[in-house]
């Protein structure tokens, strides 16, 4: 019988992908990479991940029918999204099995999570009660005049890029954003979130490209990288 590395464990994932593509000029979730769409490799790397029990998938229901077969080896939903992110990953949250205690959102335009960096994120979760995979930043920061002159180097030391999934105690998320509601405020990721409640949030580095597919030249880079 194989060993189970999350045997205690009921964690979903919500998968965020009812954004519109404005910036890529055309539905960059059903476009193709290397035989599957974005959104349906999207999927599979999450139902991969021995960490994640179920998946919410937020988005329209015209991208939902495009992912064609439905042969997933766990349960999948979907729903409908919002206005803004915070209001589809809400959508989300809402959905969830009452048994769930953790949830890992990720973004439907990173297909290429790694299985192990989403369980590694999950375990960190399980421990620090919040984490999100990231990556150091390593290139050369520079501060601007308002002409776009270079004016001063910046340190990159302790400076991450965010990644998703980003993975909590779902009460805790859920208290975040009703106090993000409370006060009218918007954020775009959910680390922001939790910091706006004064929870600290355990950062894990990826360990494989993690892009977020946003313009047409990330769609190459991507079939690239798979290859």
């Amino acid at each position: 019988m194989p060993h189970d590395p999350f045997p205690s464990l009921s964690c979903a994932a919500v998968i965020v992908a009812a954004g519109s593509s404005r910036r890529m000029g055309f539905d960059k979730l059903a476009a193709g990479l290397s035989g599957l769409s974005v959104l349906r490799r999207t999927i599979e790397a999450l139902v991969a991940a021995d960490s994640i029990t179920s998946i919410v998938v937020v988005c329209p229901q015209e991208r939902w029918e495009g992912l064609g077969r439905m042969d997933f080896s766990k349960p999948l939903l979907r729903v409908d999204g919002g206005r803004e992110r915070q209001d589809s990953v809400a959508a989300g949250l809402a959905v969830l099995d009452s048994g769930i205690t953790h949830v890992a959102v990720h973004d439907g335009a990173r297909p290429l999570i790694a299985a192990a960096d989403i369980d590694r994120c999950v375990a960190a979760a399980l421990e620090y009660r919040a984490a999100a995979l990231a990556r150091r930043v390593t290139e050369t920061l520079k501060r601007s005049t308002v002409e776009d002159f270079s004016a001063e180097a910046v340190s990159r030391e302790h400076l991450w890029f965010m990644e998703t999934p980003q993975v909590f105690e779902i009460a805790l998320l859920r208290d975040a954003y009703a106090a993000l509601t409370a006060r009218g405020l918007a954020v775009t990721d959910e680390v922001s979130a939790l910091e706006a409640i004064g929870i600290p949030v355990k950062l894990i580095e990826s360990t494989l490209p993690n892009l977020k597919i946003t313009t047409p030249a990330d769609l190459f880079l991507a079939a690239a990288l798979l290859k």
